[in-house]
């Protein structure tokens, strides 16, 4: 597959692999802070390294909104980057997040011409070609700009991929715009209806014969074109009242589509200002919240969202948004039932992300909260990323903590999260067949030496008389190993080293 080239495209294709893994600590709690909710300050790319050990392979939906690189200034992102340097930037986090993205999950990246047909390929690279799944339109302007030099710019782009090429976008409820163009001229008893078209574009076996209508008026399909149904299929459909032949009954039969009988609406392409909001819709919701201050640079409405979040995901999947702007994401996501992370590494994650979704906490009323009946509830953690899990000298930073490091390790081992996430005894899980063993931070009790840390004769007795019994291997890390290479393979155990044994993904 053809790759894209630029300036230092080695280095940032090798930069996800060496970023460091943090510890996650919690700042604040709002509402029910078991919730399942994260507001993260800090790098995205760091903190999308540290959530690898809890959230990888289960984020349903990932939306970010990230610089649109238009060379101009905003008071909150430097958006002014070099082509190359805004590739750069770019390629890792998309690394990160599509570890993170469920196999039935979907990404969903907003941007504009600057950038958006050198997205599309970097995307087609990290996401994989048979994983886009369509660049849609959003109209974001409510009128043209006649300042413009050459266009006024009406939409952005949403460049939509999924993990699995199969994925199957959920279906948009109708509104009385779709139901608008149904009418029942003829009083059917079963509702209004919408006329179909009789005819069928390929050929059809039983598509080619001459019926006569109600005014006697015979009627054959036109020249290359045949019936969509058989003569059978359609003396039957009239006799029920199912065929419209017009007011005066000499038109053409037309097949009625009931609206009973339909479905909710495929999503299109196209999205309109009036079905979604645009730009003076979502900086208006940012006035409401915040009277007075100047709006965020570039919030989306919270209609964008809606629609995305509805057709990719359902109440208490996960969603993740590690450009979170102004909250938007979180706050929909919050409205809508489902769990979410934002992360954002401006001040104003503090001094706009963080009031908004205490808004939303208390039941603030604007945006959605109306169509979805939001009223407030739930809660979150505000987090920040802490030290790094390892010094420059590859030693354990001695804050990290035995459930940080058995998080991660347990990511290393299987390349999955743990399924409980909770650790509080050595066994840290097995995969079937290999257990997982963790001696740190005295996690056995104090038992001598070195807290229980050092895999000796009498720690390892203290595994078998404390833990379940395992038929199986068994990998166990620790600080040092009194036990000779003979005796580990006797007891069919793998002994690795604290942190010398330790390597990042």
């Amino acid at each position: 597959m053809p790759q894209l080239s630029w300036l230092g495209d080695g280095e940032a294709k090798r930069i996800a692999r060496r970023v460091p893994y943090r510890m996650l600590e919690p700042i604040e709690s709002v509402g029910e802070a078991g919730a399942g909710n994260w507001l993260i300050q800090g790098d995205n790319l760091e903190a999308l390294k540290a959530l690898l050990p809890f959230y990888a392979g289960r984020v349903k939906c990932i939306f970010i909104d990230p610089p649109y690189n238009t060379k101009s200034a905003f008071e909150h992102y430097d958006d002014n980057l070099e082509h190359s340097q805004w590739l750069s930037m770019m390629y890792p986090r998309l690394e990160l997040l599509r570890d993170l993205l469920a196999e039935d999950g979907s990404i969903w990246v907003t941007i504009d011409d600057n950038e958006g047909h050198y997205l599309k390929v970097l995307m087609d690279e990290v996401i994989g070609r048979r994983g886009f799944v369509a660049s849609l339109i959003w109209q974001k302007a409510d009128s043209p700009r006649n300042s413009a030099r050459q266009f006024s710019s009406d939409h952005d782009y949403i460049h939509v991929y999924a993990k699995n090429p199969e994925w199957i976008p959920k279906k948009l409820p109708r509104n009385e715009e779709s139901d608008s163009i149904y009418s029942n001229p003829d009083n059917d008893e079963r509702g209004p209806w919408l006329p179909g078209d009789p005819y069928a574009n390929k050929p059809y076996s039983k598509g080619q014969y001459t019926i006569t209508g109600p005014s006697s008026r015979t009627f054959s399909p036109p020249p290359g074109r045949f019936w969509r149904i058989s003569e059978e299929k359609l003396r039957s459909l009239d006799s029920e009242g199912r065929i419209w032949w017009g007011p005066t009954g000499e038109a053409r039969p037309s097949i009625k589509r009931y609206l009973s009988e339909v479905s909710d609406l495929i999503p299109r392409t196209l999205w309109g200002k009036d079905a979604v909001g645009s730009n003076r819709t979502s900086k208006n919701e940012m006035r409401a919240l915040f009277p007075g201050e100047e709006s965020f640079g570039t919030p989306k409405p919270e209609r964008l969202l809606e629609r995305v979040l509805h057709i990719s995901t359902l109440p208490g999947d996960l969603v993740l948004d590690s450009f979170l702007g102004s909250g938007t994401t979180a706050a929909v996501a919050h409205k809508m039932g489902r769990r979410w992370i934002g992360i954002e590494m401006g001040e104003h994650a503090r001094t706009h992300c963080l009031p908004r979704l205490k808004k939303v906490v208390e039941g603030e009323q604007g945006g959605i909260s109306q169509s979805v009946n939001w009223h407030g509830g739930g809660g979150f953690r505000f987090m920040k990323l802490g030290e790094p899990v390892f010094g420059a000298d590859g030693r354990i930073n001695p804050g990290v903590r035995f459930a940080a490091l058995a998080a991660y390790l347990w990511f290393l081992e299987t390349g999955a999260p743990h399924p409980t996430g909770r650790f509080d005894s050595p066994l840290l899980g097995s995969d079937g067949r290999t257990a997982l063993i963790l001696l740190y931070n005295g996690i056995l009790g104090d038992r001598r030496p070195e807290s229980g840390n050092v895999l000796t004769q009498a720690v390892w007795q203290a595994i078998l008389d404390t833990l379940p019994p395992h038929d199986g291997p068994r990998v166990i890390y620790g600080e040092a190993c009194r036990l000779s290479p003979a005796r580990l393979k006797r007891l069919d155990a793998t002994f690795r080293q604290i942190p010398y044994d330790i390597r990042m993904r």
